[in-house]
């Protein structure tokens, strides 16, 4: 027998029982003829007493080190009195070893498993397997396996069918590129990775099973980003004759069932609800953190008239805005804080970063301190003062420019404010944002693109879509958690007719629908019923409910941030014989074939 209890399962009902337990070696300590062996495996610690009276146990154990995987006999007892451990739930017994086997050696790690000594990603990614012995990564994976269950027990209840979807698929326009996979029995065709199961999803609600959920992995080939992963976890679902109110309550009250069960948290019941429009602008973010009390509030009214033209201009500009954000009590921050912040909102494209500091709010201009105030009428500036509830000791940030830039730049100061300035509350905010916009216009494609995606049904008619493109509303609505989007969905389009009006919008012509969406097209004639879904990112979940900093962390083999997997050594070149098979010829990167015509043009 290997083991007749886990490591971290034995309390004090176990006293005076003999157990048999394996695991890894902790740590070892050796206290002058009694060695101390701290056991360890998935369930957590427990402590193991080998001493001189069992001669053959205790000659294995001097040769014990950290990591070795031993398996022990022995009988539960109480510690002695003072040397309990009240920070593990095993602390108040301890093993005392009648017989141990070495069941196999280990090399000293590359890192301390057993200490918080800091160690690169790079190494921990290199050594994942032994990352993952860690008392924290296991706590981790543990949440995560606790929340899935949660997750399928409450579908499973509400009468979902967990269905798998295929992964060999066609490419599809979802905004990221598609991993693509040659085809070996097809020469010169490629299958693609799903980015999601939308469209199969769709399919099966056309099929008539009514509610379907997965636990699917997406694969997308994204530019790097800080955060991201070119394959994650999602928690899909599509239901039929729901509409996006009654998909909304299931969801919410999965959610909080979900905390409470997991966290013991209570979530509001119901989730609080803004527009897009609404967040856009008291926040300049469609996933905004309400846990951050500062606000933006619209200046451009004030702006049109002043001779500034940093301000009047894109406050005559219909798609301008001129937007201020007020920090309390954040008239100590120095010209060398606010110069980096200046360069902070850069990054996002602003030109720069006006700003007035209160220091008597009843002084009037002369209790102001601002470059920008000379170019300001008094009784503007009262105005600004009124309208942001500046108060003495306020300082006031302003953003003009296009809007997008503005929203971008004072959201995500706003964002950094909260978090450098400890404004951040604590708890639970969940909120829906719905009323997105259906399309929005690509200045450098000069067309419309989907805000969600292309399948994602209006709130209108078809003559009205296509009189106003712009004005038109989706059927789409994102849960948003503590300024992380967790979850996105809509209901779809589930006629033939406005799935091809919105392809045409798009700039998706007949022969390029026909060829990338015919099989869609073709099942929306068989009564297709009304139906949507949502899509949440089970890893940035996770990743909130445990408090990690990024989905790294949760995640039990990630790729680094370069797309790549340093454990196995992946992505890899492939030898000629696999080229052959699958009819591909490699082509030199361009700069190094330009490289080689000109040494040979010189040679």
């Amino acid at each position: 027998m290997m083991r007749t209890h886990r490591c971290g399962e034995l309390n004090e009902s176990h006293i005076d029982q003999e157990v048999v337990l394996s695991g890894w070696v902790h740590r070892r300590r050796d206290h002058g003829g009694v060695i101390f062996i701290d056991l360890r495996d998935r369930e957590g610690l427990v402590q193991v007493v080998v001493d001189p009276s069992t001669p053959e146990a205790f000659s294995l154990a001097e040769q014990v080190r950290s990591e070795f995987v031993i398996k022990v006999r022995g009988r539960v007892r109480r510690r002695p009195e003072g040397t309990e451990n009240p920070n593990l739930p095993t602390g108040q017994i301890e093993v005392l070893t009648s017989e141990l086997e070495i069941l196999n050696r280990a090399e000293t790690p590359p890192f301390p498993v057993e200490s918080d000594i800091p160690v690169s990603e790079e190494v921990r990614l290199r050594y994942r397997y032994l990352d993952l012995r860690r008392p924290e990564m296991q706590a981790k994976l543990r949440a995560r396996r606790d929340i899935v269950r949660v997750l399928r027990r409450f579908l499973d209840e509400h009468d979902f069918y967990e269905i798998e979807t295929p992964f060999l698929t066609k490419a599809t326009p979802e905004g990221a590129r598609d991993y693509l996979v040659p085809s070996r029995t097809h020469p010169h065709s490629f299958f693609a990775l799903p980015q999601s199961p939308q469209l199969y999803k769709q399919l099966l609600m056309i099929a008539g099973f009514d509610r379907y959920y997965q636990i699917v992995r997406c694969f997308r080939d994204e530019d790097l980003r800080a955060d991201r992963q070119p394959e994650f976890t999602q928690l899909d679902i599509e239901t039929s004759f729901m509409d996006e109110h009654d998909i909304m309550a299931l969801m919410e009250e999965m959610m909080r069932r979900l905390f409470r069960e997991v966290l013991d948290v209570k979530l509001p019941n119901p989730f609080p609800r803004l527009s897009y429009a609404e967040a856009m602008r008291r926040f300049g973010s469609d996933k905004p953190d309400l846990r951050i009390p500062l606000e933006l509030v619209d200046l451009a009214d004030l702006m049109q008239a002043v001779e500034f033209k940093v301000f009047s201009a894109p406050a005559k500009d219909p798609a301008g805005r001129v937007a201020a954000l007020r920090l309390p009590q954040g008239a100590d921050l120095s010209r060398k804080e606010i110069d980096d912040l200046t360069k902070f909102v850069s990054n996002y494209g602003a030109k720069g970063l006006a700003y007035v500091k209160v220091n008597d709010r009843e002084g009037g201009r002369e209790g102001l301190q601002s470059p920008i105030l000379k170019f300001l009428p008094d009784e503007v500036i009262e105005s600004i003062l009124e309208r942001t509830g500046a108060q003495t000791g306020d300082l006031i940030f302003f953003g003009a420019d296009k809007a997008r830039i503005v929203n971008e730049a004072l959201g995500a100061l706003r964002v950094k404010l909260g978090t450098d300035r400890g404004l951040v509350e604590e708890g639970w905010r969940p909120l829906w944002v719905v009323d997105f916009p259906m399309f929005e216009w690509d200045e450098e494609q000069k067309r419309w693109v989907a805000l969600h995606h292309p399948f994602t049904a209006p709130a209108c008619t078809i003559d009205e879509l296509q009189a106003d493109p712009g004005k038109a509303l989706s059927r789409a609505y994102d849960m948003v958690l503590n300024g992380v989007e967790v979850g996105g969905g809509s209901i779809r389009i589930h006629t033939r007719e406005m799935q091809q009006a919105v392809f045409r919008l798009l700039g998706i012509g007949e022969e390029e629908a026909r060829e990338k969406f015919g099989f869609l097209l073709d099942a929306l004639k068989y009564g297709c019923p009304p139906h949507g879904g949502i899509a949440f990112g089970l890893d940035r979940l996770v990743m909130l409910m445990t408090g990690s900093r990024t989905i790294r962390d949760v995640m039990a083999f990630p790729k680094t941030q370069t797309a790549a997997c340093p454990m196995v050594d992946a992505p890899a070149v492939i030898n000629e014989e696999q080229l052959r098979e699958l009819m591909l010829q490699l082509r030199k990167p361009p700069r190094q074939r330009a490289t080689e015509r000109s040494e040979s043009a010189a040679g």
